[in-house]
């Protein structure tokens, strides 16, 4: 009975976590990746140059997750080809296995990860370097350091889950409902988190103080009444409109940028013109 080697799984899983992006494009997403990631396997696994071609050809095929904790389906892959190599399931039921991965592994791993994990680690950086002093280069050291190696660990070890658990143990787990329970928990945390991020490091203001005339009345700073009436009302506006130029105006993230850059540009200018300043 053919058997993948540790040594051959963990150079595979290399290959993946080093290059996944390396080569998506629009045609078959990570297809490229993942036969480059396969290709030590398929070397271990088959003898013949026909049944390498055509592992080759089933890795070349659509496929796309998220690539971290997303890592536990390239994973389960590498179990399948084993099954496929050992004439346990055909070909084609692999190549299906390898479709219906797909979407619940890039929720999982967009909602848990992309949405929650790096906010997180974002926000503990920030926090820290904005304490200033002996603190303002840690953060950003500890970000350089603590992303990679946290990054590695995690894929590492859903790799491996899914390459001993199995399509049958992924199959109980999605049977079972669980998995839209972690999806929908996960989400709704990622979004807390963005919306906390948002409220503490997106900054707008308003500098206009308002003058009642006949001086009876004390000055009103508008920015304080705002604040008083809405806390954060001006940082959330701003937070909303970049959301709704890059989701449903589909512009660029370097679009944006330019677009709040000439913004703010402008309304300094103003401020300096009209004494804001």
């Amino acid at each position: 009975m053919k058997k993948i080697s540790p040594h051959t799984l963990k150079k595979s899983w290399k290959i993946w976590f080093f290059w996944h992006g390396s080569s998506q494009q629009g045609e078959n997403l990570l297809g490229n990746a993942m036969a480059h990631t396969m290709s030590p396997i398929i070397e271990e696994l088959y003898d013949s140059k026909e049944e390498k071609t055509e592992a080759y050809k089933r890795s070349l095929t659509l496929f796309n997750t998220e690539q971290q904790l997303g890592a536990i389906a390239p994973g389960i892959i590498c179990g399948t080809e084993e099954a496929v190599a050992n004439e346990q399931i055909a070909p084609e039921v692999a190549d299906s296995i390898k479709v219906a991965l797909i979407g619940p592994t890039s929720a999982i791993g967009d909602s848990l990860w992309v949405a929650t994990i790096i906010p997180l680690l974002l926000t503990l950086c920030m926090t820290i370097t904005n304490m200033g002093g002996p603190f303002l280069y840690l953060g950003p050291v500890l970000y350089m350091v603590g992303y990679p190696l946290l990054t590695a660990q995690m894929s590492w070890r859903l790799w491996q889950k899914g390459y001993h658990l199995g399509i049958e143990g992924i199959n109980q787990f999605m049977k079972s409902g669980q998995i839209e329970k972690v999806t929908k928990a996960m989400t709704i945390l990622g979004l807390i988190v963005v919306g906390a991020l948002a409220a503490s490091f997106i900054s707008a203001s308003v500098p206009v103080t308002i003058t009642p005339p006949g001086g009876e009345m004390a000055a009103v700073n508008l920015d304080d009444l705002i604040n008083r009436i809405f806390p954060k009302l001006l940082p959330l506006c701003l937070a909303y409109a970049v959301y709704w130029l890059y989701s449903k105006q589909k512009k660029s993230p370097l679009f944006i940028m330019g677009v709040i850059l000439m913004l703010a540009l402008a309304f300094t200018g103003l401020g300096y013109l009209t004494g804001a300043y």
